[in-house]
């Protein structure tokens, strides 16, 4: 049974993640944008540890929070003067982004609820998911393996981080 409190605590930091998200992709200040990127990447790292997910938790704020964040403003500090604005988005654009956000959260949710090993029986059935489980999912080879995004996405930040220097020597 759930204490009244944790339920409370969860409605605080669900609602802080979504007001930060959307202040991090409206704001025109590029460093400002960061720092809210940087709230809500902290908030899912309380969501975490209320899940008793500690080493998930800890590895969101070091790694993201951390890492990625420095390797963010890293980035914006060489290629931006961080003082100037950005112009407006056109108003067609805004729309866009709008339609683009909505089928996203239509496909993240039936994504979610329709995969009966994570979101559907799984989530429904009361089995209980401990950090074996989830390492399983995210780094095994088989059919709903996540072992070649993760290794994309490692690639891809060693390209950042290479291109960043490149970009530094030049200067």
């Amino acid at each position: 049974m759930e204490s009244v409190g944790n339920i409370i605590l969860y409605f605080i930091v669900a609602i802080a993640i979504i007001v930060f998200s959307v202040l991090t992709v409206t704001t025109r200040k590029i460093l400002r944008s960061a720092t809210y990127l940087l709230f809500v990447l902290f908030a899912t790292a309380i969501i975490y540890f209320q899940m008793d997910y500690q080493f998930l938790g800890a590895v969101q704020i070091a790694v993201y929070a951390g890492g990625i964040m420095v390797l963010f403003v890293f980035a914006i500090m060489l290629t931006q003067h961080p003082g100037k604005d950005a112009d407006a988005l056109a108003n067609h654009r805004r729309w866009l982004g709008l339609t683009a956000a909505l089928a996203g959260v239509a496909v993240c949710g039936y994504g979610l609820f329709s995969y009966a090993g994570f979101g559907g029986r799984l989530l429904s059935s009361g089995v209980d998911i401990n950090m074996e489980k989830i390492g399983q999912f995210l780094l095994s080879t088989d059919k709903f393996g996540y072992l070649l995004p993760f290794e994309a996405i490692s690639v891809l930040l060693l390209a950042c981080i290479i291109g960043g220097v490149v970009i530094a020597r030049r200067r």
